[in-house]
């Protein structure tokens, strides 16, 4: 790979992750209960905790739909970035 190629793949990866970085994913969980927002690069931008449907005597309900959803959401911000990156490779 020549200088070139390697000056232009550089720019490509720094304009994807730009992008990335803008991205916003998000994901719900427990019908709302739960709402994350991570953008692309899989960086925690937001949780959200609807009080109406949270059940507070039964915390580790919350927590699984915590876990889940941001499961969920990095699990699709990744899909995301090996789709963009396809094209790289």
């Amino acid at each position: 790979m020549s200088r070139f190629d390697q000056a232009k793949m550089l720019m490509q990866v720094k304009k994807l992750q730009k992008e990335l970085q803008k991205m916003t994913i998000t994901s719900e969980q427990g019908n709302g209960a739960v709402r994350v927002e991570i953008n692309g690069e899989q960086k925690i931008k937001k949780i959200h905790i609807d009080p109406k449907q949270v059940d507070l005597d039964d915390i580790g309900e919350l927590e699984r739909w915590i876990e889940d959803a941001v499961k969920d959401a990095i699990q699709q911000s990744q899909k995301i970035a090996a789709e963009k990156m396809q094209p790289m490779m």
